[in-house]
Parts: structure tokens; sequence; C-alpha cells
């Protein structure tokens, strides 16, 4: 029974037609993402982006544009009481040079080509995203 929502808000960082991607292990599993995470209470959905990117690696980023939200119902495949709604934003980050994994749980971070044949991620939201990156960049 789903009795709990989770907000998740994404970014994607790209620069010559790549994308940033984060490599970590969630519940044992191998997992590509976007950078972000979870919507904590009483935070707005930036504030949350800028805090992840802050947390995680240690850089600043200026919030572009709204790239996508989520539009059907969505069950999390980590835990199946909870409901997840994504949010996508195209951000830039400012100071690069001052990126550093902070979390132990990203293992690695990866620009990977927008324009590369096959879609790599293996969250459906993410899918999504990706192919929507590549209608805008390509």
């Amino acid at each position: 029974m789903i009795d709990k929502i989770n907000i998740r808000v994404y970014a994607c960082a790209v620069k010559d037609k790549q994308v940033l991607t984060l490599f970590e292990e969630y519940a044992g599993e191998p997992l590509m993402k976007f950078p972000g995470g979870g919507l904590e209470f009483g935070e707005g959905v930036l504030e949350c982006l800028h805090r992840e990117f802050d947390e995680e690696l240690n850089v600043k980023i200026n919030v572009l544009e709204h790239l996508y939200t989520q539009e059907n119902f969505l069950v999390s495949r980590f835990r199946e009481n909870e409901q997840l709604l994504t949010i996508y934003y195209i951000v830039d980050i400012v100071n690069e040079e001052d990126f550093i994994i902070l979390d132990p749980c990203i293992e690695k971070t990866e620009w990977i080509d927008i324009d590369r044949p096959d879609n790599p991620f293996p969250l459906p939201i993410d899918k999504i995203v990706f192919d929507k990156l590549k209608e805008k960049f390509l």
C-alpha cells in the first residue's frame, strides 16, 4: 500500500553536448543517475538542487530552466510503499574548478555524450529525461 510520497529534484548539467552523471550503489544496486536528490521539509525545489550540489559535489550552480516533471504515477524501485515525483532542471556549474565528490555513496562522476545511440540510464524517468536532452541539444 502506498502511504508516502518522495519528491526528487535532479539537474542536467550540460556542456559540450555532454551531461554530468553520477555512479553510486543504492540498495545493493549499481546506479547511474543525474545529480540531485530528495526534497526536505520546508525546502523549495530550487533550494534542494543548490543544497544537493553543495553537499555532494562542492559546487554552485545556476538553474537555467525547467526541463521535465514526471507525469505518470510511479512506485519507488527501492520502497514499495512510496510514490515518486521527480522534477528535472537544466543547470550550469559555476565553479567547476572546485568540483570534488563529497558524498561517500558516489563512486564516480562522468560526462556522457548526449548524442550516443543508446540510452544508458536504468531508471525509467531518467530514460525519458535523457531522450528530452537529445531532442533539446541535438
